[in-house]
C-alpha cells in the first residue's frame, strides 16, 4: 500500500514535470518569435488593439484630430552588431544625436524605441541598409490633419496617451471610451478670421489676439481663432523651447480689462431699471472728480450736452460713470453678476473665471472705472456671452462646441426685458452708423457694436503705451444671427475704430457672403 502510494506520487511529479517542459518547449521553441515580437512592440495586447480614441471633426466633417498608422524605427540592443557604427549611421538617416541614439543601443532590453512618426525618405534608407537589431514596424498615433488650424481648440494627446488642452483634454474620457464628436466650427469662417488675425500680425504688429463668432441666440460657437498659434503634430517642440503659454486658448484661459466695450453692459443695468432712456441727455465736462480722483475722457475732449445715445458714439467715459451713478452700486454689480461675468460660462473648454474681489469691495472709485471697462476682468468668451444677452432679446445663453450630449444644457436664464434689449440693440446700431464704429458698416444691412480701447495694467498701474482693443457687434441687427468679438493685444493702432473694427466688417462681410444672408434694406 505505501508503494503503491509512493508511486502514484512520483507518477503526479512526473505528469506535472513534463507538463511545465512541455509549456515551455511550446513559448520558447515554437512560440519563440510571437514572443519576442510582442516584448519588441511588433504586437499590442488585446486591449490596446480593441480600444480606438475617438476622433474629432468640424461640422462640415472636415478632420481636425484622427487616428492614423505612423512607421516607427526600433533596436533590439542584444542584436546589434555594432552600436558605436550603428549609431553613427542612424545619426546621419534619423538626424538625431548620436550619442541619444547610442544610450537606446546599450540598453538591456529587447526593444528600444528610436524614433516615430518617420518619412518615406528615413523608412526607404533603413529599409535599404538593413542594419542588424534595427526594425521598423507601425503605430496608431494621433493625427491633426488641419495643423494649426483650431490649434487652441483641439489641443493634443499628449506622449502618455492624455489629452492636453482642448477638446483633447476636456472630453479625454469620452474619446477614450472611442466615441466620435462633431464640433460646431465652420472650416471656411475659422480660417478667414485665423487668416485676419495672421495679416493684424503684418500690418498692426499684435502680439496676440482672439476672434469669436457665435449664434447669440444658442450660444452656437462658429469660430474660436487665436493668434499665435501652434502646429499640434509638433507640440513636443513648442513644449521643449518653454512655450506653455501658446497652448491656452486666449479666448477662453487668459483675462483682460475690456475698457468701453464694456459699456453697454452699464447702459442696461440703468435702462432696465428705468434709470435712463436712450433720450436722457448729460452735460460732459470732459472730466470728473471721484474722492479726489479725476477721470477723464479719452484724448481729454469735452462734448458739452449729449443724450445717452450719443455718449455710447462718442464712447464718453464721463457718460458712463453719471449712468452708473444713477444705479445704487449693489444693484449695478447685480447686473454684473446676472451677465455672467462673475462665473464660469460652461462652455466645454477650460476656462478661467476671476472673482474680481478688489472691485466687489466697494470703493467708489472701482464703480466709477468699471462704469466703462477699467478695473473688472473677465475672459473674452465671457464678454461675449454678455454681448448675446442685449442681441437676443435678455437670455443667458451657455456657448458650447459639441451638441449638448455630454455635458448638461442650461437653461437660459433672463437677465433683461426684450424692451430694454431692443432699446439697447438700437443704440449700438447707431454706434456704427454714426459713432466710433463707422467701419463696421456694411450696405443693405444694420450692424450693433461697440469698440473699447483698454490700458493695460502692469506692475500697479496701468501702461502708458501698451492698449488691448475690442469691437463686439452682432447682425442682422435686429434679427441677429451672428456675434462676433475682435480682441487685439497691443495693435499698432490709436484705438480700436482703426483696428479691431475692420477685421470685424472684413469677417461680417464675408460670413454674410458664404450664408448668403438677405439684406434689411436696399
Amino acid at each position: 500500500m505505501r508503494n503503491l502510494r509512493s508511486n502514484f506520487i512520483f507518477f503526479l511529479i512526473l505528469f506535472f514535470a513534463a507538463a511545465i517542459l512541455g509549456r515551455l518547449f511550446f513559448i520558447q521553441v515554437l512560440q519563440n518569435d510571437f514572443y519576442k515580437a510582442l516584448a519588441q512592440g511588433l504586437f499590442s495586447s488585446p486591449n490596446e488593439s480593441q480600444i480606438k480614441r475617438g476622433e474629432i471633426f468640424l461640422k462640415d466633417e472636415e478632420p481636425l484630430a484622427i487616428n492614423k498608422d505612423f512607421a516607427l524605427v526600433f533596436a533590439s540592443p542584444p542584436e546589434i552588431l555594432d552600436a558605436e557604427k550603428t549609431a553613427e549611421t542612424l545619426s546621419e538617416i534619423l538626424h538625431l544625436d548620436k550619442d541619444l541614439i547610442l544610450e537606446k543601443l546599450k540598453v538591456d532590453f529587447l526593444y528600444s524605441p528610436i524614433k516615430n512618426k518617420l518619412t518615406q525618405e528615413e523608412i526607404d534608407s533603413l529599409k535599404n541598409l538593413k542594419l542588424a537589431g534595427i526594425y521598423i514596424d507601425k503605430e496608431k498615433a494621433r493625427y491633426y490633419p488641419q495643423e494649426s488650424l483650431a490649434s487652441q481648440v483641439t489641443g493634443f494627446l499628449g506622449a502618455q496617451g492624455l489629452g492636453q488642452y482642448g477638446l483633447e483634454e476636456y472630453y479625454d474620457r469620452v474619446l477614450n471610451e472611442g466615441t466620435d464628436l462633431t464640433i460646431t466650427i465652420d472650416y471656411d469662417i475659422q480660417f478667414m478670421a485665423e487668416k485676419l488675425l495672421a495679416r493684424a500680425k503684418e500690418n498692426l504688429s499684435i502680439e496676440e489676439g482672439q476672434i469669436i463668432v457665435m449664434d447669440p441666440n444658442s450660444g452656437k460657437i462658429i469660430t474660436l481663432a487665436n493668434f499665435p498659434d501652434f502646429n499640434p503634430n509638433q507640440y513636443q517642440e513648442y513644449a521643449a523651447s518653454g512655450s506653455l503659454e501658446i497652448f491656452k486658448n486666449g479666448a477662453t484661459q487668459k483675462l483682460f480689462e475690456p475698457g468701453s466695450v464694456f459699456k453697454p453692459i452699464t447702459f442696461a443695468a440703468a435702462l432696465e431699471e428705468g434709470k435712463i432712456t436712450p433720450q436722457t441727455t448729460y452735460t460732459d465736462e470732459g472730466e470728473v472728480e471721484i474722492l479726489g480722483r479725476t477721470i477723464y475722457n479719452y484724448g481729454g475732449r469735452v462734448y458739452g450736452l449729449q443724450t445717452m445715445t450719443n455718449v455710447l458714439e462718442k464712447s464718453i467715459n464721463t457718460g458712463a460713470v453719471f449712468v452708473e451713478s444713477q444705479l445704487p452700486h449693489h444693484i449695478f454689480l447685480d447686473y454684473i453678476e446676472k451677465f455672467g461675468i462673475f462665473e464660469p460660462t460652461g462652455i466645454d473648454l477650460s476656462e478661467v473665471c476671476y472673482a474680481n474681489e478688489e472691485f466687489k469691495k466697494g470703493y467708489e472709485i472701482n464703480f466709477a472705472t468699471a462704469s466703462f471697462g477699467q478695473g473688472i476682468q473677465m475672459t473674452p468668451i465671457q464678454l461675449a456671452r454678455a454681448y448675446c444677452v442685449i442681441a437676443n432679446g435678455g437670455k443667458l445663453v451657455t456657448p458650447y462646441l459639441v451638441e449638448n450630449n455630454f455635458v448638461d444644457a442650461k437653461l437660459q436664464q433672463a437677465v433683461i426685458s426684450s424692451k430694454t434689449a431692443s432699446q439697447l440693440t438700437a443704440m449700438l446700431v447707431s454706434v456704427v452708423e454714426n459713432g466710433f464704429g463707422k467701419a463696421a458698416r456694411i450696405p443693405g444691412y444694420y450692424v450693433a457694436g461697440k469698440t473699447g480701447t483698454a490700458q493695460v495694467a502692469e506692475g500697479g498701474k496701468y501702461s502708458t503705451e501698451k492698449t488691448i482693443q475690442t469691437f463686439v457687434g452682432f447682425f442682422p441687427a435686429f434679427n441677429p444671427q451672428f456675434l462676433i468679438l475682435v480682441k487685439l493685444n497691443n495693435p499698432g493702432a490709436k484705438t480700436a475704430e482703426y483696428s479691431a473694427v475692420p477685421i470685424f466688417h472684413d469677417l461680417a462681410e464675408y460670413i454674410i457672403n458664404h450664408y448668403q444672408i438677405p439684406p434689411d434694406y436696399e
